[in-house]
């Protein structure tokens, strides 16, 4: 058990290190600090993304008996995530410090000049995607490894499938980051997310319902009311944030469909940014891509 967990909190911060390393010193892009955190970031989750969700299909597709059946990898690959969403919560904040000190950023006028202030702003900010990750390291880790006693390895596996939608999310935060939502990928990244997100978070639940249904030869409506409390709890917690998320992601589709042609209009010569007009002299394009203004926000986490 010690050794899984060490090998996982290895591998992910690690990858991370490695990924920055690379991003900063190939000739071919020598990206700023910055920029390869920001990126080294969203790479490390959607590799956990497709490892899990890897891990997922091989559990669930070995599992005859959706109660009884059993799969080493099960415990395994959770020993080996639960040091991820640790890392995780420190890579965001790497994002969200970075993000805030980017020249011609949109936030970069609010941005707080002290690290104990960042860290005050981006609990606020990211309290919700926080919460989530202390919950999987404090609850869901020590139910999914000794309070099944080996049960419902197959619900687990369907779960680990959710992360299918975190590589789509990851690109999209990189499209949006470098302003390129005038781009075919973004719209076909955006449309490939929502989906993605609503078929493996939105509906993995129910869908968890119906298989139990099917399994125990009773009503889908009649689950919930079958189950223990404590299964309807936790699934109700756990689809909460998802529902919000996706809220947001339908917004951003939104936005992206119906807003990109009035959004791609050339501005009026009197829409000069305001430091143009003072000195006489434009801003610079910073090299990492961002405009010097943000008008589009994230349309989701990870």
């Amino acid at each position: 058990m010690l050794t899984i967990l060490a090998a996982g909190s290895v591998f992910f911060p690690g990858l991370f290190l490695l990924s920055k390393q690379c991003l900063k010193s190939i000739p071919a892009l020598r990206w700023s600090e910055g920029d390869a955190v920001i990126v080294s970031a969203r790479l490390v989750s959607s590799v956990q993304a497709v490892m899990a969700s890897s891990a997922g299909y091989i559990i669930a597709s070995s599992c005859e008996d959706i109660i009884e059946d059993q799969h080493w990898l099960t415990s395994t690959y959770i020993m080996f995530a639960v040091p991820y969403f640790v890392y995780d919560i420190y890579a965001m904040f790497m994002c969200y410090w970075y993000k805030l000190r980017v020249k011609g950023h949109e936030e970069a006028s609010a941005a707080p000049q002290h690290m104990s202030s960042a860290l005050t702003s981006y609990l606020r900010r990211e309290f919700l995607m926080v919460l989530h990750h202390v919950v999987m390291v404090t609850v869901c880790f020590p139910v999914s490894v000794f309070w099944r006693q080996g049960k419902g390895d197959y619900f687990q596996g369907i779960m680990f499938m959710a992360e299918l939608s975190t590589p789509s999310v990851c690109l999209g935060k990189i499209l949006i980051q470098y302003k390129q939502q005038h781009t075919l990928l973004h719209k076909v990244n955006g449309a490939l997310m929502l989906i993605t997100f609503f078929i493996c978070r939105v509906l993995l639940f129910p869908y968890l319902y119906y298989v139990y249904g099917r399994y125990a030869s009773i009503p889908f409506h009649m689950v919930p009311f079958t189950v223990p409390w404590h299964c309807n709890l936790g699934a109700a917690l756990l689809m909460a944030p998802q529902l919000y998320w996706f809220s947001l992601i339908c917004r951003g589709a939104l936005r992206l469909f119906t807003g990109s042609s009035r959004s791609q209009r050339p501005r009026p010569p009197t829409a000069a940014p305001k430091e143009q007009q003072t000195d006489g002299s434009a801003l610079p394009q910073p090299a990492n891509g961002y405009s010097t203004r943000s008008t589009e926000p994230e349309l989701a986490t990870h």
